[in-house]
């Protein structure tokens, strides 16, 4: 896989925000070396998020995105507001760009909303080519402010833009996620069988993200993969030596490949894995239970990470809700969304079953959660509730030590 075959959901995502002429765009130019964003004087001019994939020394791959100002007025800029809070949702480091010696209503505003989302920020005060003041009585121009790092720095000149990446290199590493998907799990030389169903759903000539990223995980841990569908699973079990280390499934064939892989064999799905591997499983874990909990007329939010065609066999949108209601017995409303449009009031809802989320980023799944349990809303995800209504949950977080 070359750097720019890098998944978007592994990648360090880095948005830049601050007030329409901050120089967010032109920072963006010059930390990139590239004509990433429309630089002009006209305030406005950045009317929707842009975003740069790339390699960012010494970060590694990242995605950069510059944001409408905060600021933007009128309908549209209501709307373009909206976009820049969307983004700030999903990334790992916040720079907010300023220029003035104190900070305006509206940076006031967003520096609170990026301490709010928990989001590591770093201050670039920008145009010091042109003599632009400190921030707050008593900062010095490499302080802080409100906790957070202050970098002076020039679009212009480019003084400084070496030290602001340096500083998101270090707010990055700080965080940088030790849970593997797979090898963390097995040893060197353990054999895993990966099973893939075929059917209309299934993606032609290709296999799914979670299902790659296993297949790699596995070989960077020195380790066998297996690759089979339902059908040949028994040969393959039959076929082997000695029992694999670990069976992990697509969800929506966990009721048939439970009853073909041994109690002594351990079971789990990609899902469930995805879980684990974006940090919410104990959560999707306890939220699976709220499935029991469903009455008649419940509202149930299914919402998908990406966007692709429907198929006829569509996991989200036919058979998880067919599942769902032969399990609870109950008439159940299902709203369903997909991509980044996931609702901003959750108050309505009774359960959320969200996606493997292997599209998302962590910080945007995490929020997505965080969103539901201020709502007070149980929120998991396809594997986790799919196990459930299985009665194998326990069996399949077993091998993932819960």
């Amino acid at each position: 896989m070359s750097l720019n075959d890098t998944p978007m959901a592994e990648r360090t995502h880095i948005g830049f925000f601050g007030l329409r002429n901050a120089g967010k765009s032109s920072l963006v130019n010059r930390i990139t070396n590239q004509q990433v964003s429309l630089v002009s004087e006209i305030k406005g001019t950045t009317t929707d998020p842009v975003r740069k994939s790339m390699e960012l020394l010494p970060l590694g791959p990242v995605t950069i995105i510059d944001t409408p100002g905060y600021d933007d007025e009128g309908l549209l800029g209501e709307l373009r507001v909206g976009r820049t809070k969307e983004v700030l949702a999903t990334c790992d480091i916040a720079v907010l760009v300023i220029e003035g010696k104190t900070l305006d209503p509206s940076e006031t505003e967003l520096l609170d909303l990026i301490r709010t989302r928990r989001v590591p920020c770093i201050i670039a005060r920008n145009k010091t080519d042109i003599g632009a003041e400190s921030v707050g009585a008593g900062d010095s121009l490499t302080g802080t402010f409100g906790g957070f790092p202050v970098i002076p720095v020039s679009a212009k000149s480019g003084e400084g833009v070496e030290a602001l990446k340096e500083a998101i290199a270090g707010a990055v590493k700080s965080g940088t996620k030790r849970v593997r998907l797979v090898a963390d799990l097995i040893s060197k030389g353990d054999t895993v069988v990966l099973v893939i169903p075929i059917d209309t759903s299934a993606p032609k000539g290709r296999l799914i993200l979670p299902q790659q990223q296993a297949i790699r995980d596995i070989l960077d841990a020195d380790a066998v993969s297996m690759v089979t569908s339902v059908e040949q699973l028994p040969n393959t079990l039959s076929g082997l030596k000695d029992d694999p280390a670990l069976v992990i499934t697509d969800s929506q064939a966990f009721g048939k490949v439970m009853k073909i892989v041994p109690e002594r064999i351990p079971l789990t799905s990609f899902s469930v894995l995805m879980a684990r591997y974006k940090g919410f499983l104990e959560e999707a874990v306890e939220g699976a239970k709220a499935i029991d909990c469903l009455r008649d007329h419940a509202k149930v939010l299914i919402a998908e990470g990406c966007t692709h065609h429907r198929q006829c066999e569509d996991i989200g949108t036919v058979k998880l809700p067919a599942w769902l209601k032969k399990y609870t017995g109950k008439d159940l409303e299902m709203v369903f969304t997909s991509g980044h449009g996931y609702p901003d009031d959750l108050n309505d809802f009774d359960l959320i079953i969200h996606c493997g989320a292997c599209m998302l980023n962590d910080n945007e799944v995490r929020n997505r959660m965080i969103a539901a349990q201020e709502s007070g809303v149980p929120f998991t995800n396809y594997g986790t509730a799919i196990a459930h209504m299985n009665g194998i949950l326990g069996r399949s977080i077993t091998p993932l030590g819960l």
